[in-house]
């Protein structure tokens, strides 16, 4: 005897076994670890200035500024976020997913010295 002949004679078994087959892969399909969002790092430098006794505006307008301008030349460059303090300015630059992070801090190291000019 044959195995689809067992299945042939046998319809209500075979039916039980196509309805628990049916039921657990719904319930193991409900159990599968998929995320609507995936968690992405973004690529991403920050950059630190000094300037010691200048105020936040002062370093808003004398460092953060002028390295900005420098920085939205940088191809992939996504977004730009600075934040100045007493004395002192943090610059978080964010680049695309397609960008290598190696080459954006060799770019990002000749726009500093282009800005430091």
């Amino acid at each position: 005897m044959n195995l689809s002949a067992l299945f042939i004679h046998r319809p209500i078994t075979t039916t039980l076994i196509m309805l628990g087959i049916l039921v657990f892969g719904a319930m193991s399909y409900q159990q599968l670890p998929v995320s609507d969002l995936p968690a992405v790092d973004y690529p991403t430098i920050q950059v630190g200035a000094s300037l010691p006794g200048a105020s936040p505006e002062t370093m808003a307008s004398s460092v953060a500024l002028p390295l900005e301008k420098q920085f939205a030349t940088i191809a992939g460059l996504n977004s730009v976020n600075s934040t100045s303090t007493q004395g002192n300015t943090s610059i978080t630059l964010q680049f695309d997913l397609s960008r290598n992070i190696n080459d954006a801090a060799q770019d990002l190291q000749s726009m500093i010295a282009i800005a430091t000019r």
